[in-house]
C-alpha cells in the first residue's frame, strides 16, 4: 500500500491563538505545581478499574452456572474498556507517564483484555486520526465502507438511506472488527498504516501474535477450561464473548461517534496538499465537546466528552480537560473561533441530522416544505 503524499496545514508559529493556548496551559499546570501526566489520583482510578476487572473475571471463571457466569464475564468486557478509555488512551498519546517506555509498556497491557494490537491502533488513532480529522483520504476513522457514508466526496449506496436507523449496530460490531480484522489487515501490509515507523521486523511480528493469543487464552481458553463442569462449550461461550465485546463496544463509539459529525466540516485536499487553515483552527471546525450529564459520568469517560479540547491538547491528561477546556473557551471567543460545547442530546440530534443528510443520495435535492 502506497504512502500517502504529505498534507500541509497553515504555518501557526505566529498564530496569536496558539500562541495565547499554551501560554494559559502552562500558566494553569505552574498555578497547581503539577504537569502534563497522570497523577496520584489518577493512578487510584486506574487500580479501582484494575481490581474491579480482576474481581468480575475471577468470578466469571468460578461461575457454577451460566447465568452466574454471563453478568461477570460481561463486566469484565466492560471494565475492560473502561479501563483503556481512562489510561491506555492517554498511554497512547506519551500524557500517561512521564517515561515513554512506561507508557509503551502499559499499551501493550492494557490492550490485551480488549484484544486490540496497541501498536496498530495508536498509529491509526494518533498518526492519522489526530493529524488529518474529516479529511478525506488520510483519516482512517472516517474510510470509505458498506456500512457508513461518513464524507460528502464519498461514493452513496441505497443502504445509506438508513445509517441513522442501523448505526448502533455499526457502532457494536466496530471493536469486533478492529480486533479480528483490521489489525489483521494493517499487520499484512494491506492498508495505509503499512509502512510507517515500527511496523516492520520480527520483533513487532511477535509482539503483535503474543497479544493476539495472549487475548485469546484470556477471553476464550481460561474460561472454556474452568467452565467444562457448567455445560458452557466452546460456542456458547464464542457467543458470549461476541456479545459482550459489542455491548462495550456500543458504549464507547456512542459516546464519541457524533464528535466530528455534528455540524462540521469535511476536506478533500487538492494535489498540492495545502489547507486552508491552521491545525488549531482545523480542530475547531471538525469537532466539538460534550457534556455529560450528570457530570461525573465524564469522569468516567476518560475525558472522551471533551473532544476539541482533547484534540488541541492530545499530550496532557485527561484529569486536565475541565480546565482546559474553560481556557479554550476564553481563548477561542478573544480569537473569533467558534467553541462548541453540546449537550448529549444535542450531539445525539446532531448526529441524526448528519446520517440522515450523508444517506440522501447527493443527486436528489432536499425537498422544502
Amino acid at each position: 500500500m502506497s504512502k500517502l503524499p504529505p498534507l500541509r496545514f497553515q504555518a501557526a508559529a505566529e498564530s496569536a491563538f496558539r500562541r495565547e493556548l499554551m501560554l494559559e496551559a502552562d500558566a494553569y499546570l505552574k498555578s497547581r505545581g503539577t504537569d502534563r501526566f497522570g497523577d496520584g489520583w489518577l493512578a487510584l482510578k486506574a487500580a479501582g478499574l484494575a481490581a474491579a476487572l480482576l474481581l468480575a473475571y475471577a468470578l466469571a471463571l468460578t461461575a457454577g452456572t451460566r447465568w452466574h457466569f454471563v453478568p461477570a464475564y460481561v463486566a469484565f468486557l466492560f471494565l475492560a474498556m473502561a479501563l483503556a478509555m481512562n489510561t491506555l488512551h492517554d498511554a497512547a498519546h506519551a500524557a500517561l507517564f512521564r517515561s515513554p517506555r512506561l507508557n509503551r509498556w502499559w499499551k501493550r497491557l492494557a490492550s490485551i483484555p480488549v484484544g486490540i494490537d496497541a501498536n496498530y491502533w495508536t498509529l491509526r488513532h494518533v498518526h492519522f486520526h489526530h493529524t488529518y480529522a474529516n479529511v478525506e483520504g488520510y483519516d482512517l476513522d472516517t474510510e470509505p465502507n458498506p456500512f457508513l457514508r461518513q464524507t460528502p466526496f464519498q461514493a452513496w449506496s441505497p443502504q445509506y438511506r438508513y445509517q441513522h436507523l442501523y448505526w448502533p449496530l455499526v457502532a457494536a460490531l466496530s471493536l469486533p472488527y478492529l480486533c479480528w480484522y483490521s489489525d489483521w489487515a494493517d499487520r499484512l501490509g494491506a492498508t495505509k498504516v503499512a509502512g510507517s515507523s515500527g511496523t516492520s521486523g520480527w520483533r513487532e511480528w511477535a509482539a503483535f501474535l503474543l497479544s493476539k493469543a495472549a487475548h485469546i487464552t484470556i477471553v476464550l481458553v481460561l474460561p472454556a477450561l474452568a467452565l467444562r463442569q457448567a455445560g458452557i462449550g466452546w460456542w456458547e461461550l464464542a457467543g458470549w464473548y461476541l456479545l459482550g465485546q459489542m455491548l462495550a463496544s456500543c458504549l464507547l463509539v456512542a459516546m464519541i461517534l457524533g464528535t466530528h459529525w455534528a455540524e462540521v466540516e469535511f476536506f478533500q485536499p487538492g494535489a498540492d496538499g495545502r489547507m486552508p487553515h491552521t491545525w488549531h483552527e482545523h480542530s475547531f471546525l471538525t469537532t466539538c465537546d460534550w457534556t455529560p450529564a450528570p457530570a461525573w459520568i465524564g469522569y468516567w469517560l476518560g475525558g472522551l466528552n471533551a473532544h476539541l479540547t482533547h484534540h488541541l491538547f492530545p499530550t496532557y491528561s485527561h484529569r486536565h480537560y475541565p480546565a482546559l477546556a474553560k481556557i479554550v473557551a476564553r481563548a477561542a471567543s478573544r480569537h473569533g473561533l467558534a467553541y462548541r460545547e453540546l449537550n448529549y442530546s444535542q450531539l445525539i440530534a446532531s448526529q441524526q441530522t448528519f446520517l440522515r443528510a450523508m444517506g440522501r443520495r447527493p443527486d436528489i435535492p432536499t425537498q422544502t416544505h
